[in-house]
């Protein structure tokens, strides 16, 4: 599997205004082509991206993916409790070049082991990219 190595969880960087910071979004991304790392994860579970708004979620992915320009491995986070829209934004992420989708457990409504399984075999059906199912029992009170 290509996603051994350096994995980085990025940070999404924003202006004063709130918007995205684009630029600083490339400047992250060439820091650590330069580094070494093997593959960035933008708009993963852990940082702001339960702040985003869906446009920029997707402008984030979409400066990652082209800022990278194959040099690094991106995975994009794509990640819910909502079966549809975490669907949704995994084919988006596909589209957008992604090499992977990182997906957590579905979080506050506490499925079964056979809902955790349906979800992600949907997730895993609508697109033709890895996944990576993020087990964090601590934050999503579920183990998978």
């Amino acid at each position: 599997m290509w996603w051994k190595g350096l994995l980085v969880a990025m940070v999404t960087p924003f202006r004063e205004d709130g918007s995205v910071d684009v630029e600083g979004i490339r400047e992250i991304v060439k820091f650590h082509v330069e580094s070494g790392t093997d593959v960035l994860v933008p708009c993963g579970t852990t940082g702001e991206v339960a702040t985003l708004f869906e446009d920029e979620w997707e402008l984030v992915i979409k400066t990652v993916v082209d800022a990278a320009a194959g040099e690094i491995k991106v995975v994009g986070g794509a990640g819910g409790y909502n079966t549809a829209e975490v669907v949704k934004k995994a084919k988006r992420a596909e589209q957008l070049g992604v090499d992977g989708i990182l997906s957590v457990c579905p979080y506050y409504n506490k499925p079964t082991q056979e809902g955790l399984y349906q979800h992600f075999r949907k997730i895993a059906e609508s697109v033709s990219i890895p996944i990576i199912v993020y087990n964090v029992p601590s934050r999503t009170s579920r183990n998978i």
